[in-house]
């Protein structure tokens, strides 16, 4: 495992020692090591930030939109998908205390394992220093997303986007495949998402729901990348 010192680097933050090994300890690496605090608590916390801060910069830079439009936009932000993306983009995956279970499949690369820590590193930033602290971490991390129109696209419900788009171009029928893997205190599911026949989208998730929607959207990201001029039922 990188020095966390790097983390926080990337983060642009600081965090104490023992609240930021909280942060990303996993609950597959707490299970294995006699039931050490996990970071879920930490988690639930940051997910109230993030939800509040991301909703404030709406309404205050929308001041057109209704209540229905800024509900898409801070959905499409704060998805799974959305904060693994900026996970991915830290690189923080190779930071995350995970049980062996975990390391074997990939874990360090799950969408929903760097979202959930991403979110517990928000919570973090906030119990180390102030709310500002954290409200800033989150604005300097969603920031770009909130500016970029595609990344807003399908916003709240993926699966129905992803259907209603392939069935304007006529591309066949939709299937998910799910599969689950892992203990039952730490369940994650993988889908992917066929249409007629072909593979466009893979996600994950601790529940089927999740990760079929985490397909969808990636299905959806792919086709409209093909077609750029396609504009998700959200976009402005």
């Amino acid at each position: 495992m990188s020095s966390t010192e790097e983390l926080l680097k990337r983060l642009g933050v600081s965090i104490d020692t023992e609240t930021l090994r909280l942060a990303l300890t996993h609950r597959s690496y707490a299970y294995e090591n006699g039931g050490i605090p996990t970071n879920e608590r930490l988690e639930f916390l940051g997910d109230s930030i993030l939800g509040f801060s991301v909703t404030d910069s709406l309404y205050r830079e929308n001041p057109s939109l209704p209540e229905g439009e800024l509900a898409k936009r801070r959905s499409a932000v704060v998805s799974t998908r959305a904060l693994a993306g900026i996970g991915r983009e830290i690189g923080v995956g190779e930071f995350i205390y995970l049980g062996q279970g975990e390391k074997l499949t990939d874990g360090k690369n799950k969408a929903s394992i760097l979202a959930d820590t991403m979110e517990a590193l928000i919570g973090a930033t906030y119990l180390s220093n102030d709310i500002e602290t954290a409200r800033q971490l989150v604005m300097r991390l969603v920031g770009p997303l909130l500016k970029d129109a595609g990344a807003l696209g399908a916003g709240t419900d993926w699966k129905t986007s992803i259907q209603e788009l392939t069935a304007s171009r006529q591309l066949g029928a939709i299937h998910y495949a799910v599969e689950g893997s892992g203990p039952d205190h730490a369940r994650t599911f993988e889908a992917v998402l066929n249409i007629g026949g072909t593979p466009y989208g893979r996600g994950s998730g601790h529940s089927k729901k999740e990760a079929e929607q985490e397909a969808a959207a990636d299905a959806w990201r792919a086709l409209t990348a093909l077609d750029p001029t396609t504009a998700g039922p959200s976009s402005a």
